[in-house]
Formats: structure tokens, C-alpha cells, sequence
């Protein structure tokens, strides 16, 4: 809200100071002088949005603060001089240097403001306001030793509440003592919930490395910073980050893999797509209804709870491929090729995927996305928890009708598969991207076509 008054604020100051320029070019196209000042804030916080300055960056260094206002302005003010080139409304040299002033005004208005706010953070930090509660994993030398640190520089942003012990005793001798310990790794989530924890670093002994996989594991909470010291960096090469924070190097577990505009952009093809989706599969529908029901008793459209994002509950649906009550005698289990459960209409459907029309759907309401990890039962999303590691990283993200498992893997009902194609969501979450997702939607196109779907 306050860069909105600031922008808009901005634009009045402009037009008190350049009588000419920007506002001409505006009156050609017979916008007032608030309605466009309005247009044009809305549209600066757009670019922002897009270009990440609203993300969560706590205290940082004031001059990426104002490196990214800079990309970001300039990518703004590539846009307008674009549109209004489009428009024939920017002729004259002085109409296009009136864009540059505007532009300038902009990126000084935006980085003053911004240098403000961090110099504020930056003080309250240093008289320990404000500071994200953080809890350390570890009990040996290196963590106190990380304590010490983040005591004596407060403006790292992080007021340690306790140490986390994973296993083993504590030596105090080298390590820390018995009454800063407040809990065990098994009960980190509670920790966690109760001490309002926004940070959590990892701060292990050199022998107590086979411990980080355990640990990423439990410490996969939405909205949880996950950090580690830079001597874990080998380990967990692939899926983590190394930010400079006040002259600290720490590695990131799990940073956001996609930028904000690239989400948005997911986001809006899913819509679209689905949008067009459920209005050209309307025949196709219809014929599918009259076949499930003259085939079979039951409803046409299955509805089951699945396990999406975040670990969020909702309602997938799809065609009924199956006969009424068909896990009535045994409780829930995996499909399997051959399945004896399955109608000779389902065959065809599961075969084609046609069976997951519906689904657009729930692409359609944000339970889902395209392309994505399968969502899971919320039975077997426990057992397989308990049973295979960094499974729960698979709900970082909306799960998918198709996605890099499904293409990559071959189709199977055991653990062993189950574990296997975790591998291939893992790797698709680490590494998402629109180039990816239409690559995906391509392959599982391609596989439609052949008639080799599950």
C-alpha cells in the first residue's frame, strides 16, 4: 500500500514539474491525469510483483535492494515505451525523454523508500526487534559456535530460541548445555508451532552428517526458512542456494525454484487451458456418461479426498472406471495392470486418460495445476512418509493431472515404484519451470496419441 501512495505521489509530483511530456502522451489517448496516475501505479506494482520485490527477504543488503528496483523499473519502462509505440502516441524526442524522466523518478522514489525501510530493519534488528524466532539444530560445537554468531550480529536477523538434539548426548563440554535444549528433532513440528519458529538452521558435527536427510525430512513446514552452514554444501548440491547475509554464508534448503512471474504465467495456462478444456470435451463427455452408466451401476463422475499442496485436503474427481464399491471387502489399495476392479469401459478410459477430463476442473479451482506430482490418498501419503525419504517434498507444489513420474516412469502398484518415481518428482520440483511443464504436456500428448496410458 505504501508503494501505491508513493507511485502515485510520484505521479503528481511529475506532472507539477514536466507541464509537457508524459501527460500529453496520455491526453492522446484521453486519460485524465488521476485515472492515469492510478493505471500506472497499478501497473509499477505489477512489475514488482512479477520481479519478486515482494517476496520474503528479510534485511537484505541495501544495494540488491536497489539493483532489483533497477531491473525491475527498467523492465517496466520497456514495457510502456513498447505499448505506447504500439499506440502511435510517442513521436517526438521529447515525449520519449519524458518516458525516461518519468523512469528515473520512479527508480529514485522506489529506492529511497526502500532504503528507508531496510535502515530501519537494520536498527531495530541491532537493538534485537524484530528478529525471526530461530531454533538450531545440533548440540555439539557448531552450534554454539553458530549461536555466538548470531548473538554477536543481531543483524542477521535471527533470535535463537533454544538447540534442536537429533541423537546421542550432549557433551558440554564442547557443545552446548542441557538447559538450552528445548526438544528433539521427532518433536519439531510441535517446537515449531509452539515457539512461533520462523527460521531453522542446521548446524551439525562433521560426524553426524547421515543425519541431514532425516532431518530435511521433518523440517519440510511450509513457511519455514530451512538453512544450513556452508559445510554441508556437497551434500545437498542440487536443491539448495548460497545467500551472503551480512558477510555469513549460508546455504538455503529449497529456495522458491520458480520466479513469481513464471508461477503467475503457470497459473494463468492453467486456467486458460482448462477453461477450453471442459467446453470442447462437452460431446466427449456426454458420450462417456452414457457409456459408464449402460455399462455399469453407479455414479459417472468419481469423487475421492486426495492430498494436495501443503499437505491440503480436496475433492479429485473423475470418470468412474471402476465398479460401485470397489474397496468395500479391502480398504484402500493400489490399482494394478489387469486390475479386476476395473469395467471394461474404465480399461479404455484409464488407456486414453480420458478418465481425467474432470480433473480440469480441479485445475480450474487451484486444487491442482497441468503438470505436476499425482496427488495421493491421504493412507497412503502416511505410509509413505513414514517408509520413503523427502517424501513430503512432493506437496511444495499443486500436484498435476500428468507429470515427469508419469512420462519418465513405468506404470506399477509397489513400494519400490512408488519410491522410483518420488525420485522423478523430486526432480521435478527442483527443477520446475514453464520450459519443463511443456515438455511434460508434450510426451504425455504424444502418449494419448499412441494409446500407451495407464
Amino acid at each position: 500500500m505504501l508503494d501505491f501512495l508513493i507511485l502515485l505521489a510520484g505521479w503528481f509530483f511529475y506532472n507539477s514539474i514536466q507541464a509537457e511530456g508524459l501527460t500529453v502522451v496520455l491526453q492522446k489517448v484521453q486519460i485524465p491525469v488521476l485515472a492515469s496516475g492510478i493505471l500506472l501505479s497499478i501497473f509499477w506494482i505489477l512489475v514488482f510483483v512479477l520481479a519478486g520485490l515482494y517476496k520474503k527477504l528479510y534485511l537484505m543488503s541495501r544495494l540488491d535492494e536497489f539493483l532489483s528496483v533497477l531491473k525491475a523499473t527498467v523492465t517496466g519502462v520497456l514495457i510502456l515505451f513498447f505499448v505506447f509505440v504500439m499506440m502511435d502516441v510517442v513521436e517526438s524526442y521529447d515525449e520519449k525523454m519524458a518516458l525516461v524522466k518519468y523512469w528515473a523518478l520512479i527508480v529514485v522514489a522506489m529506492s529511497l523508500n526502500r532504503f528507508v525501510i531496510r535502515s530501519v530493519q537494520k536498527y531495530y534488528a541491532q537493538q534485537g526487534k524484530g528478529l525471526h524466532n530461530t531454533v538450531i539444530i545440533g548440540t555439539g560445537k557448531n552450534a554454539r559456535i553458530a549461536k555466538e554468531d548470531l548473538v554477536r550480529n543481531k543483524t542477521l536477523g535471527m533470535h535463537v530460541l533454544g538447540f534442536i538434539q537429533v541423537n546421542g548426548k550432549v557433551k558440554e563440554e564442547d557443545g552446548v548445555e542441557e538447559k538450552d535444549i528445548i526438544g528433539h528433532l521427532d518433536g519439531i513440528e510441535d517446537i515449531i508451532e509452539k515457539y512461533k519458529v520462523q527460521d531453522v538452521l542446521v548446524a551439525l558435527e562433521q560426524d553426524r552428517r547421515t543425519d541431514l536427510v532425516n532431518i530435511i525430512s521433518k523440517v519440510d513446514v511450509p513457511d519455514i526458512t530451512l538453512k544450513l552452514l556452508p559445510d554441508f554444501y556437497q551434500l545437498v548440491s542440487g536443491f539448495n542456494k548460497t545467500n551472503q547475509i551480512f558477510g555469513l554464508p549460508i546455504v538455503e534448503i529449497s529456495p522458491e525454484p520458480m520466479p513469481l512471474w513464471e508461477r503467475a504465467t503457470k497459473r494463468l495456462i492453467d486456467i486458460a487451458v482448462s477453461i477450453v478444456a471442459l467446453i470442447l470435451s462437452i460431446p466427449l463427455c456426454i458420450i462417456v456418461a452414457i457409456l459408464i452408466k449402460v455399462g455399469t451401476e453407479g455414479p459417472v463422475i468419481y469423487s475421492q479426498v486426495r492430498v494436495g499442496r501443503n499437505g491440503k485436503k480436496f475433492t479429485i474427481y473423475k470418470f468412474r472406471t471402476m465398479y460401485l464399491d470397489a474397496e468395500s471387502e479391502t480398504g484402500p489399495t493400489w490399482a494394478s495392470v489387469n486390475d479386476p476392479r476395473i469395467t471394461k469401459v474404465g480399461y479404455w478410459l484409464r488407456k486414453l486418460r480420458i478418465d481425467e477430463v474432470p480433473q480440469f476442473v480441479n485445475v480450474l479451482k487451484g486444487d491442482m495445476s497441468l503438470v505436476g506430482p499425482r496427488p495421493e490418498r491421504p493412507h497412503f501419503v502416511e505410509q509413505f512418509t513414514r517408509e520413503i525419504p523427502l517424501y513430503t517434498r512432493r506437496l511444495r507444489v499443486r500436484p498435476g493431472i500428468t507429470g515427469w513420474a508419469q512420462v519418465k516412469w513405468k506404470y506399477g502398484s509397489s513400494l519400490d515404484t512408488v519410491k522410483e518415481k518420488t525420485k522423478y518428482d523430486l526432480y521435478y520440483i527442483e527443477n520446475i519451470s514453464l520450459k519443463m511443464d511443456t515438455k511434460i504436456l508434450i510426451i504425455t500428448i504424444l502418449t494419448i496419441i499412441k494409446g500407451k496410458g495407464q
